[in-house]
């Protein structure tokens, strides 16, 4: 979810579900360690319960990184295992760490023994070839040792040469059983699901057999999916907020966001684009839904960054539906 579930998106994503768990982009090492830091990981309040996803392969490195996310008072820190990218590939981390659990298992016990906060992994089923399950028993049971006890499995086959990160999301099959049978054997563990999941209907199934779900693109492209979560899930019986309601709701952050970092087009400051691109997918399903679109996505009406724009592209919606 590179660039995809920044704190804006994860504040948006914030009004329709309040109890749901949101995950950063992942975040590197070498940018915690050589980089801004504020800038990699400043987020709002209001995200909380949010996890800090990091990338890297050095035990000590991984700690310090995994301190930074506790300090700045983030609730869980995630390694990802499952990045299938080349580019991922040449900084050693993401789903090729899969073929060295016992290193995986160090990073871990690294990062448990810096930090108070759960560290958890995000993995594959397995990678290129490696299609028994054994592959992933095996990964699983070796980081389990140093102390995780949270997985996030992703349950596809990373093809690590040859497709592309998007042809890795849709070519290798969904193997859901693969993480049922995770469950089965490590009873204690808590296993959380990824891959291909878009409905209600499929989560309820899925929890039959694991102990959560984790949606990715889907809730990203169809966010409002989210709106019966708390309810649904977290025993909440606070009614839903519209779609109408969430997008006022996001008119204050978006004024104070540009009133502190500037509005606009000058160097460095922010554009209103660089928050409201998150919330296309909000008319889903709506009719009107490409008038919202359309209106959200008008280049000059964004350049001139007046956030009442999300309320005229609610209403030409409305318009268009009628």
């Amino acid at each position: 979810m590179m660039d995809w579930t920044d704190r804006h998106c994860r504040v948006f994503h914030r009004q329709i579900t309040k109890h749901t768990w949101l995950y950063t982009e992942m975040v590197t090492t070498g940018a915690l360690l050589f980089g801004d830091v504020p800038r990699h990981l400043d987020f709002n309040d209001e995200e909380h319960p949010v996890a800090l996803q990091l990338g890297g392969s050095e035990p000590a490195d991984l700690a310090k990184s995994a301190k930074f996310g506790a300090q700045w008072g983030y609730d869980e820190i995630n390694l990802n295992c499952g990045c299938p990218s080349e580019r991922v590939q040449k900084g050693a981390f993401g789903a090729c760490l899969m073929a060295e659990p016992q290193l995986v298992a160090d990073c871990v016990k690294a990062m448990r023994d810096a930090v108070d906060i759960d560290v958890t992994v995000k993995h594959r089923i397995g990678i290129d070839k490696s299609e028994s399950y054994a592959f992933v028993r095996d990964f699983v049971g070796t980081i389990a040792e140093a102390g995780c006890s949270t997985f996030i499995v992703h349950a596809r086959n990373a093809i690590l040469k040859g497709l592309s990160p998007k042809e890795n999301r849709e070519i290798p099959p969904l193997r859901y059983d693969f993480a049922y049978q995770l469950k089965r054997d490590f009873p204690a563990l808590e296993i959380i699901i990824n891959g291909g999941i878009k409905t209600t209907a499929e989560i309820d199934l899925h929890l039959q057999h694991v102990d959560g779900v984790m949606l990715g693109r889907e809730a990203y492209h169809n966010p409002y999916v989210m709106a019966t979560f708390d309810e649904r899930y977290y025993g909440d019986a606070a009614t839903p907020m519209s779609r109408e309601v969430i997008l006022q709701a996001m008119l204050p952050y978006i004024r104070a966001q540009l009133a502190q970092h500037g509005n606009g087009g000058a160097k460095g400051g922010l554009r209103l684009n660089s928050i409201t691109r998150h919330m296309l997918g909000l008319m889903t399903g709506m009719p009107g839904a490409r008038a919202f679109r359309q209106t959200m996505s008008d280049t000059k009406r964004l350049a001139e960054g007046d956030p009442q724009l999300l309320l005229e592209a609610f209403q030409r919606m409305s318009r268009a539906s009628s």
